[in-house]
């Protein structure tokens, strides 16, 4: 087996592994690689894919979607989103810089920074150096809590101020060496995967429902890394014609956002299946579990222009930048299952 088959099946079992590397397409040397070490490639491949499946197991609609396209054109995971809180949140770094690293280890570098000020957030693209075009982009954003009113801030840092680090010494000492070497064994990948793939999730306690509802009535995607941590918010199939997909998809009776973004170069345009309306502990008065309706995670679309390179001597590439607009339109999702994104 390559050491891609081996790390995904080391996560998700055999079988699961291979129905994903049989749906998606990934280029031969990438899928291929063997050797007595793992390039830090395909590593960060194997995060993708298992992060990738992870989603599908949490939005229905995403898994109709994928099982429906099986055997039929291969999908092109073009990149996932996470969402990040720029405060002191105890163990666990503030913001961008819990996955920063992470990523920079595995190869990736910020390809572009986004202000998305309507929403008081920054985003940050990651792509990866080695195969920017072949390897799912991190768009990670970071929410500013000290640009809402005093209830908020003293909400969020109730919900998140005592967050746990999800990586542990042996972690950051595998990333280190993979810094520095760019590769790692076989037996160390395997054992760095899992627990990369653990830092996408939820790390502080279960939030009180009255320091949810403080958080909601200002900022909906704040409330939604209150119940859903640093999972992904929507994963992206890149596919050619993303307004003629969307049609299609809508016939097909799949919950469509009602417009594609489209950037202002027009490279760029997305949409997405709404997300998944999901049930999610909190604690009451008194301490009890009560569980609530909210918004979870969706998937998305997206078609990407080649465009002419910065110099002559370079090939044309896709388009792989994000646009500010767009992203603020696509984070609308996650407030659209319910109204107002109330539980």
């Amino acid at each position: 087996m390559s050491h891609l088959s081996t790390l995904t099946a080391g996560v998700l079992g055999a079988d699961a592994a291979a129905r994903l590397l049989d749906l998606l397409e990934i280029r031969a040397d990438l899928r291929d690689a063997d050797g007595p070490e793992v390039p830090r490639a395909v590593l960060a491949k194997a995060l993708t894919l298992v992060l990738f499946h992870r989603l599908l197991g949490e939005v229905p609609e995403a898994a109709r979607y994928v099982a429906e396209q099986a055997g039929q054109a291969k999908l092109v995971f073009d990149h996932g989103a996470l969402r990040t809180v720029a405060m002191d949140l105890g163990d666990l770094p503030g913001g961008t810089a819990a996955f920063g690293r992470i990523l920079e280890p595995l190869g990736y570098a910020v390809a572009g920074i986004y202000p998305l000020e309507r929403l008081r957030m920054t985003g940050r693209a990651y792509a990866h150096r080695d195969f920017p075009e072949d390897i799912a982009q991190y768009f990670v954003s970071e929410i500013y809590p000290d640009r809402f009113s005093p209830p908020v801030q003293q909400a969020a840092r109730a919900i998140f101020g005592l967050s746990a680090d999800p990586l542990d010494g042996d972690a950051k000492a595998l990333l280190d060496r993979l810094s520095r070497r760019g590769s790692l064994s076989p037996a160390e990948a395997a054992a760095l995967l899992p627990v990369l793939s653990r830092a996408f999730d939820r790390h502080h306690g279960v939030p009180r429902l009255t320091d949810y509802e403080t958080v909601l009535t200002e900022f909906a995607e704040l409330a939604w890394i209150a119940t859903e941590g640093n999972r992904f918010n929507h994963a992206t199939d890149r596919v050619p014609d993303v307004i003629g997909h969307a049609e299609t998809l809508k016939q097909r009776g799949f919950p469509m956002k009602e417009a594609v973004e489209i950037s202002t170069q027009g490279t760029v345009r997305q949409t997405a299946i709404r997300a998944a309306q999901v049930e999610r502990p909190f604690l009451d008065e008194d301490g009890s579990v009560i569980l609530r309706t909210v918004p979870g995670s969706f998937y998305e679309f997206i078609s990407r222009d080649a465009v002419a390179p910065a110099n002559d001597a370079a090939p044309r590439g896709l388009d792989l930048r994000f646009d500010s607009s767009n992203a603020q339109g696509i984070f609308k999702m996650t407030a659209a299952g319910n109204k107002n994104g109330r539980p």
